[in-house]
């Protein structure tokens, strides 16, 4: 993504992520670590964000949780349900703050 068109950037992520959800409606485990990749990608490229700066030690921490979560789907150990519910809710958090600020 190009960070010289940021509505197209917002518009081509809002696209993946609108797919991200569809994936998690059918098999959300499974989707958790590709939500994670998407989220991490756009929370690198909102670094600097002077909208986001107060904000965004939050987004990591919750991003953060949510990347564990599904680190230890991905090694094959046995995850809660509820703690996939929990970092799905986080990564929806993290890309609602997000784009807020790339709206304003």
């Amino acid at each position: 993504m190009s960070m010289n068109e940021p509505g197209l950037d917002l518009h081509e992520w809002e696209t993946r992520w609108a797919e991200i959800e569809e994936s998690f409606a059918e098999d959300p485990v499974n989707t958790l670590p590709l939500a994670c990749d998407e989220v991490e990608r756009l929370l690198g490229l909102q670094e600097g964000d002077e909208r986001l700066r107060t904000q965004y030690t939050e987004l990591e921490a919750a991003y953060e949780a949510a990347r564990e979560v599904a680190n230890r789907y991905e090694q094959g150990l046995e995850v809660d349900p509820g703690d996939v519910g929990a970092a799905i809710d986080d990564l929806r958090s993290v890309r609602d703050a997000i784009v807020a600020a790339g709206t304003e």
